[in-house]
């Protein structure tokens, strides 16, 4: 092997090992993947919660030959749509529109001043006066002056506006009655992901009659929003920039 394929080889493995602390080299020309639908816990939630997920689904109930308008079953006309259960599905309106801006400023200043002489004192001022250079004197005997001053201003201003819809399930349900949610949203345009997660503790009474709730009614709400692939790969700053900026002390 000569000298510049051992050079080829080692660059190589090097760019190879490199290839872990960012974008896999083999994703290199490739969208990114998308999550299987039943990888999560929602499709564990649709599931009976005493089986694996691999099992088939739970048995529809029986239809009824009969039927009253009057019923209060979820098929029926008039019946209550809205998800109560685990498993169940229900809309989640996501509409963030905030603002703050918050500003304050701060001024100090202090100055001090004392002088201290001796006059007399048995007459021994101006007996070592007499010995002091051409100029000198006793009087003042201490003088000293001080001064200090701080001002500080700052500012934060803030605006976030966010507007989405995503159908979360019910993955389990509180000895109180409280719901617990979980949905995901995957939509990958090019090579471009965008992704959309939403967990948290609802009310069966804030869900509205179309089978939505708000945000702001989720208790202990995780919303995440955010993309990968080649346009926010760019956005990034390199790993190494990345680095310096951690251990930098400057």
């Amino acid at each position: 092997m000569s000298r510049t394929d051992a050079l080829l080889l080692i660059l190589f493995a090097l760019l190879a090992g490199l290839g872990g602390c960012g974008r896999p080299l083999a994703e290199v020309g490739r969208p990114p993947p998308l999550t299987a639908p039943g990888a999560g816990s929602e499709m564990q939630a649709m599931m009976d919660p005493g089986l694996p997920v691999s099992l088939p689904p739970l048995a529809q109930p029986p239809q009824v030959a009969m039927a009253s308008l009057w019923t209060g079953d979820q098929d029926s006309l008039l019946g209550d749509r809205r998800a109560l259960e685990r498993g169940d599905i229900l809309t989640v309106v996501i509409e963030i529109d905030d603002s703050a801006s918050i500003s304050n400023s701060t001024d100090r200043s202090r100055s001090g001043g004392s002088d201290m002489s001796v006059g007399a004192l048995f007459g021994l001022p101006q007996r070592i006066e007499r010995q002091m250079p051409e100029g000198a004197s006793l009087s003042p005997g201490i003088g000293f002056d001080s001064g200090s001053s701080f001002s500080g201003d700052g500012s934060i201003s803030r605006n976030e506006q966010l507007t989405l819809r995503i159908a979360a399930t019910v993955t389990g349900v509180l000895p109180n009655g409280v719901l617990e949610i979980q949905g995901s949203q995957q939509v990958r345009v090019n090579f471009e992901m965008r992704e959309l997660v939403v967990s948290g503790f609802v009310r069966p009474e804030d869900i509205s009659r179309q089978n939505e709730i708000t945000y702001d009614k989720i208790a202990a709400a995780r919303i995440s929003y955010g993309g990968e692939g080649q346009i926010t790969e760019v956005q990034q700053p390199a790993w190494g920039q990345q680095v310096v900026d951690i251990v930098s002390p400057f």
